[in-house]
C-alpha cells in the first residue's frame, strides 16, 4: 500500500494546480493584444453613444513593454500603459501616459484629438464577451473596442 503513496500525493497535487486555475494566466491579459474602436459610450444621455464608421482608423495596442501604440485615424501615437488585473485578469486597473501624436489634419470626423486625451483619463478595463472596455473616470464614458484582426498581435 506504501508504494501507492507517492503517486496518490502526486495526482493530488495536480488536480490541486488545475482545478486553481490561475497559475496558466499571464499577469497582464492585454500585452500582445490590438483593437479597434467601435465606440464610445457617453454617460449623458443627451450626447449618447458615438459609432466609429471605420474601426479600422482607430486601432490600440498594448505591447509586453508596457507601451501602447495607437493609430488615430491619420495619426500615429504612442504612450505607456500600466495595467493591474483584479481577480481573473478580466477586469482591472489601467492608467495611460502622456500620450505623443502626429498633427496631421485629419478628414472629419476628427475623434483623433479627443481619443488621445480622453486615454489619459482611463481608470480600468473589461475584457467581455471578446471586447475591451475602457472606463473612463468619473463616469466620463466608455471606450468600446473589438479585437483587431488585422495585426500580427496575438488576441486574449
Amino acid at each position: 500500500m506504501m508504494h501507492r503513496l507517492p503517486g496518490v500525493v502526486a495526482s493530488a497535487l495536480l488536480v490541486g494546480a488545475c482545478a486553481s486555475g490561475t497559475a496558466a494566466l499571464p499577469p497582464d491579459r492585454l500585452a500582445h493584444s490590438a483593437w479597434q474602436l467601435v465606440a464610445i459610450q457617453s454617460m449623458d444621455d443627451a450626447q449618447g453613444t458615438t459609432r466609429i464608421a471605420d474601426p479600422s482608423r482607430f486601432t490600440l495596442t498594448f505591447g509586453a513593454d508596457g507601451r501602447a501604440s495607437l493609430r488615430l485615424n491619420c495619426n500615429r501615437g504612442t504612450s505607456s500603459y500600466a495595467a493591474t488585473p483584479a481577480g481573473d485578469g478580466s477586469s482591472g486597473s489601467l492608467s495611460f501616459g502622456p500620450v505623443a501624436t502626429t498633427r496631421a489634419l485629419c478628414p472629419p470626423p476628427r475623434l483623433d484629438e479627443r481619443v488621445a486625451r480622453d486615454l489619459g483619463h482611463v481608470r480600468s478595463y473589461l475584457l467581455k464577451d471578446g471586447k475591451l472596455y475602457l472606463s473612463l473616470m468619473a463616469d466620463g464614458g466608455i471606450y468600446e473596442w473589438q479585437p483587431d484582426t488585422t495585426t500580427k498581435e496575438t488576441q486574449r
